[in-house]
């Protein structure tokens, strides 16, 4: 009935009805730990930490890693409770003066028109905010109200500097920008320039540049040292390439970023059969600079597992010329074709040249049988009838 409606797809019905019930529904496929998430967040979690002191040396470091809910619930009880700490100090001057008494006669207050701790707080809260209603105010018969009035100054002053710097530095951190920056979702190993190379899509979604971006990738696995040690996180710098060579790129549109496997490399001995959810391997990509509209240096990362690396794939392109000026297609990022490619290591390919020789003779073979074919059955666009000539 369900399935009929169009809540349910017919086809999951039956899939749900043909299966057995003393089977387990989900598999849950199992996949190494990633060190660094698809969206730049770092996997680790830290435990026991027994010098919780050191946090509280760096105050507006941590209010500013705060998350919101706890940002908004300490800059709300800073100021009620400097308020109520200061309206307790200014009803207990009121108290000692004898302010507080039915019966004031001729004695000047401290303070005019305190006569309860609701004044007192009202009175507070006028002085921090320096909002004065003309009610109460401070005379010149206790030096100690002055002296009060300007500590509670200062102290507001303070609260209001280290708040609202935090609100705005909460507001203005650098990886909000980092969020428009892109990668593709997964990478690819084709041959360029008669060499396998690593490729990954990055690109900007905001018209305002980054500037000095330099970009850089690190391969993440599990080793053993000749001595036995176990290093659960080995990293390891891989050099990446652009089109203008360096790290330093000009990412005015989306560029393609690659790294050239050779005898230097980490991956010098990954083959297609390598990719799969088992295997040992992450590549992490950073890229960083300078926000161009704010000046604050911002960092993006992303990390691809080898399942979410494709072999034998080439990025489409995505920029073209309409109109006078260069248009971006975003909707094709991530999208990749196939491409020959020799199905082996880069250490067989440089040991063995003879297959991507072969590879390219068959690649240049195939597209001119094509052409042929596809000549043979065009049809003229225009014809010249006898009418014509006559």
């Amino acid at each position: 009935m369900l399935s009929r409606k169009g809540i349910i797809p017919e086809e999951y019905v039956l899939t749900r009805l043909a299966e057995d019930p003393a089977e387990p529904r989900y598999r849950a496929r199992e996949r190494r730990a990633r060190f660094v998430s698809k969206n730049g967040n770092c996997n680790v979690a830290h435990k026991n930490i027994r010098e919780q002191g050191r946090f509280l040396q760096d105050v507006f470091t941590t209010l500013v890693d705060l998350k919101w809910p706890h940002t908004l619930l300490i800059f709300t009880m800073s100021f009620l409770c400097s308020w109520l700490l200061f309206a307790m100090v200014w009803w207990l001057i009121a108290f000692a003066h004898g302010d507080l008494a039915p019966d004031e006669g001729t004695v000047v207050p401290c303070v005019t028109s305190i006569h309860s701790f609701s004044s007192a707080f009202l009175f507070s809260i006028e002085v921090q905010v320096t909002i004065g209603f003309g009610g109460r105010m401070v005379t010149e018969e206790c030096p100690l109200a002055i002296l009060i009035l300007i500590v509670q100054n200062i102290v507001g002053l303070m609260i209001n500097a280290i708040m609202l710097g935090c609100i705005f530095m909460k507001t203005a951190q650098a990886h909000r920008r980092a969020e428009t920056l892109i990668f593709s979702k997964h990478a690819v190993i084709a041959v360029r320039h008669g060499r396998l190379c690593f490729m990954l899509r990055v690109g900007d979604l905001r018209k305002s540049m980054i500037i000095s971006a330099t970009i850089h990738m690190q391969v993440v696995r599990k080793t053993t040292s000749p001595e036995g040690e176990v290093v659960p996180l080995h990293q390891v710098d891989i050099p990446m390439e652009n089109g203008v060579g360096g790290n330093s790129i000009f990412l005015v549109a989306p560029l393609i970023i690659y790294h050239v496997i050779d005898a230097n490399s980490p991956l010098y001995d990954l083959a297609p059969t390598d990719l799969h959810h088992h295997q040992d391997l992450e590549i992490i990509v950073i890229l960083e600079g300078v926000v161009e509209t704010t000046g604050i240096t911002t960092q993006a990362r992303t990390s691809y597992l080898a399942d979410e690396i494709l072999w034998g794939q080439r990025f489409v392109p995505i920029v073209a010329e309409e109109d006078g000026r260069y248009s971006v297609d975003y909707s094709k990022f991530g999208n990749t074709i196939k491409v020959p490619t020799p199905l082996c290591t880069a250490r067989q390919l440089d040991e063995d040249r003879s297959l991507l020789d072969a590879l390219t003779l068959a690649s240049s073979r195939g597209p001119l049988r094509k052409r042929s074919v596809a000549v043979a059955k065009t049809k003229p666009k225009f014809s010249i009838s006898p009418d014509s000539l006559s």
